[in-house]
């Protein structure tokens, strides 16, 4: 199990191993349609966010898995005061993997550390945003190249 928190943890090799899979896979989403059957993603989304939570979404979908969370945590028990700890412990018993997106800098890492199944930071504030860096980095990847670039 490996938490995506922030890029910086990630090593050069393992990003080039995503971004040629996600090459393959774009090519051949016929081999894929199936590969999370009975799989379940927990979508946490603490903050409005159309296009991240929609694509997270689609993508498990796309694969044969399933989506349980919120879009808003006013209709969750956040509101009543549950604790993030809790949360994440009652959604990691309930789920094969954890996406969150938050309004606080941060806290992402703090949930990635109370989680028992892979977590993924879908952005934290203004702090990080690691699934659209690899999103920008696969679209450069497939239609352009990724050496001597200067992006601005």
């Amino acid at each position: 199990m490996k938490h995506l928190v922030d890029l910086a943890d990630v090593s050069d090799r393992e990003i080039s191993d995503m971004l040629n899979l996600s090459a393959y896979i774009s090519r051949n989403p016929e081999y894929y349609n199936q590969a999370a059957a009975g799989k379940i993603m927990a979508a946490l989304f603490y903050e409005p966010s159309t296009r991240t939570q929609n694509s997270f979404k689609s993508a498990i979908m796309r694969l044969g898995g399933g989506v349980i969370g919120f879009d808003n945590p006013d209709i969750s028990s956040v509101k009543k005061g549950e604790s993030l700890k809790d949360t994440i412990n009652m959604f990691s018993s309930y789920s094969d993997i954890i996406v969150m997106r938050h309004f606080e800098s941060g806290i992402a890492a703090k949930a990635a550390e109370f989680s028992s199944v892979p977590f993924v930071n879908a952005g934290d504030g203004g702090n990080l945003h690691p699934t659209q860096t690899l999103t920008d980095l696969t679209t450069l990847f497939v239609e352009k190249r990724l050496d001597n670039l200067k992006i601005g």
